[in-house]
């Protein structure tokens, strides 16, 4: 099931249950969603749709801090909630733990030995 499929799902069962958070926060996902693909004139594939998402997490980041600012505690708490539900169509972050595996094995397939090592391909 394509991303943008599952929002439609999951608004209807936000209807359903009539949870009025999830579903603002949905309707909102799925009109970002259409403006985009209307703006690039195709329908959005799942990386475009994370791609969709990421930036109405990191606007709704933006805005808590200026709401948080103001003293703003109601709206730092509706997008906060937003953002939780927004965050459940993002992969999961990598780990400190994944990130420096990773490292360790670019270093090892490059064979650096020390910072100057790094600039070589």
């Amino acid at each position: 099931m394509l991303l943008r499929e599952k929002v439609n799902a999951d608004i209807a069962v936000a209807m359903k249950s009539k949870e009025t958070t999830r579903l603002s926060a949905l309707r909102m996902l799925k009109a970002a969603i259409m403006n985009k693909g209307v703006e690039k004139a195709h329908d959005l594939d799942d990386a475009e749709v994370v791609q969709v998402v990421s930036t109405l997490v990191k606007q709704r980041r933006d805005s808590i801090e200026q709401f948080a600012k103001a003293g703003r505690t109601d709206l730092v708490d509706k997008e906060t909630a937003e953002i939780a539900v927004l965050e459940q169509y993002l992969p999961p972050a990598a780990s400190a733990a994944d990130i420096e595996a990773a490292i360790a094995e670019a270093i090892a397939e490059t064979g650096a030995t020390s910072v100057k090592d790094m600039a070589r391909s």
